[in-house]
């Protein structure tokens, strides 16, 4: 709490004592330093550890995969590596890394930084939650379980200094996509040797002054509360064509009070809109609005080992007693959309099934038959969130339709975002505030986060059946349409166990500052900094 007072404090004196002196905007225009708004304080800056889009955009500037993503339609492009081919049988991945590379503390990026950096992320005692995105790897998943345990057996090796190859079980339509992301990015094994164990989560080699990447920028501050620093890494194979000279990402939870820096030019750029304002600046300030469509689904994690969750019918009722029009007509500004499933309908042309819709009546029969008659020994159950006030405001509405329709008592706790992932990682939860935005762009992306292993279900729940789909049935599927089918009988096998409540399908929604350039929306709101610049000519934007 005392370090949240002093965060307020600060931007208030920042907001109304910098007189007539330079906005953050305006310096940030003229010395290409970009002032970003990040929602709240990273958890860490480990990519094979974290799973956040917090700590996710930091880490895009520190760190690069083999491949990126082009930021207007987010088609791969060159990353580490410069070149890359795949075999007609579509299992032997080839890549070609520059051969001007550098770590930032100028050391070589080679393609036994690949190997061993896909070894440690497989590494069981690291807790990497997005282990799985390696499984599509031939041994990968086999090496992890243990049932291999020569990792020379795994499908990566090195063949010289500049070239990768990998080798994959199945073909993998999204496998070239796996290469932007995270999990599969090179980290630097002296620094991680230097500060602890490979398989070591969370030590000192990701602060300043400790942390070498191969990304386009270098971690230089990191204030508690206050703000993430980075600068143009200049040993980075492709600085010269990289704009900004640096990013400050702050930590605003409270969507109000990141609307007011927004307004005093002290961002370029919010985490997302106060929903709240959003009438205000469609009719007065439209240019100032980026909202787009966006992969990503709103929901609430159940926790199936609890004595009044383990009831699927229980579980149901919960689910049918939301008006999910009604929350976004009233509370939400209409910026989203109903959604009955996890995955987004439409995503490459794959559609979900939706088995049930709003109907308090049929949900009280589904809560009488399971033993609770007009909510009666139903257990007050709580119900946690991140703090976010858009976060809040849907518990309230959700909280007073379960009282309504259903009479049952549910509280509701606001916790800071490492309590809260915390929370959900260890099972100390009830019913938990999630979202998940697509890793890359398929229907896979939503679906293989549910399965038994996986650091990322947070459910208790599982089903031998939709593993053996989505990891051994959909991988051999022989065309799309056949692996499509396989997706939909895996959905609508968890939908019927509904682990968790799938509420609404996000919109991308941020303030822009028009002096931000080369930040095109897009359906992963996925920011590719190497591209973005501020243009200095731009006036600076008068607020109301």
């Amino acid at each position: 709490m005392r370090f949240r007072f002093i965060w307020y404090v600060s931007l208030a004196v920042l907001m109304t004592g910098c007189g007539n002196h330079e906005t953050n905007v305006e310096s940030g225009n003229r010395d290409g330093i970009l002032h970003f708004g990040n929602a709240s304080e990273p958890q860490g800056l480990d990519p094979h550890v974290v799973t956040g889009i917090v700590e996710h955009r930091v880490m895009k500037s520190l760190f690069e995969g083999l491949l990126s993503l082009d930021p207007n339609d987010l088609s791969v492009i060159p990353g580490a590596a410069e070149t890359w081919s795949i075999s007609e049988d579509g299992l032997i991945y080839t890549f070609n890394l520059h051969k001007n590379g550098r770590w930032s503390n100028g050391d070589p990026v080679l393609a036994s930084d690949f190997v061993w950096s896909w070894w440690r992320s497989l590494q069981p005692a690291l807790g990497n939650q997005y282990v799985f995105m390696l499984f599509p790897v031939k041994n990968a998943e086999r090496y992890f379980n243990q049932e291999v345990t020569d990792f020379e057996e795994v499908g990566v090796k090195a063949l010289d200094d500049y070239t990768l190859q990998v080798e994959l079980t199945n073909p993998t339509p999204y496998f070239l996509q796996l290469m932007d992301h995270y999990s599969t990015w090179p980290v630097h094994r002296p620094t991680i040797e230097k500060f602890g164990k490979p398989d070591e989560s969370y030590t000192q080699w990701t602060r300043p002054g400790n942390l070498v990447g191969n990304g386009a920028f270098v971690l230089t501050e990191w204030k508690l509360n206050r703000y993430v620093a980075v600068e143009r890494n200049e040993f980075y194979w492709d600085t010269e064509n990289v704009k900004l000279n640096g990013i400050k990402y702050y930590p605003t939870e409270n969507r109000t009070t990141e609307e007011r820096m927004f307004r005093a030019g002290q961002l370029h750029f919010t985490y997302e809109t106060a929903i709240d304002r959003v009438p205000y600046y469609r009719e007065n300030s439209p240019e100032l609005l980026q909202i787009s469509p966006y992969m990503g689904s709103y929901l609430y994690r159940l926790n199936t080992t609890l004595p009044q969750l383990s009831d699927v019918r229980v579980r149901k009722a919960l689910a049918m007693t939301i008006d999910r029009q009604l929350l976004i007509d009233t509370v939400l500004n209409g910026l989203f959309t109903p959604s009955y499933a996890i995955t987004p309908p439409g995503l490459l042309g794959y559609y979900p099934p939706k088995l049930f819709s709003y109907d308090p009546e049929q949900a009280r029969k589904l809560m009488a038959e399971a033993g609770y008659p007009n909510g009666e020994g139903f257990p007050v159950t709580e119900l946690q969130y991140n703090t976010d006030e858009q976060h809040r405001k849907v518990a309230i509405t959700i909280q007073q339709m379960w009282k309504k329709e259903l009479n049952i008592d549910v509280t509701l706790q606001n916790r800071d975002w490492k309590v809260y992932l915390d929370n959900e990682a260890t099972g100390n939860f009830e019913i938990s505030r999630g979202g998940w935005i697509a890793d890359y762009v398929d229907p896979n992306s939503f679906l293989d986060m549910w399965i038994d292993d996986s650091g990322l279900n947070r459910t208790g729940w599982s089903d031998e059946r939709y593993d053996d789909l989505i990891l051994q049935q959909a991988p051999t599927a022989v065309d799309a349409e056949a692996r499509y089918e396989i997706f939909y009988e895996a959905e609508t096998l968890m939908m019927e166990s509904m682990p968790f409540i799938p509420i609404y399908t996000y919109a991308s929604h941020h303030f822009r500052d028009p002096a931000v350039k080369g930040a095109p929306p897009n359906v992963r709101d996925e920011f590719n900094f190497n591209y973005i610049y501020l243009d200095p000519t731009t006036p600076p934007e008068k607020y109301n």
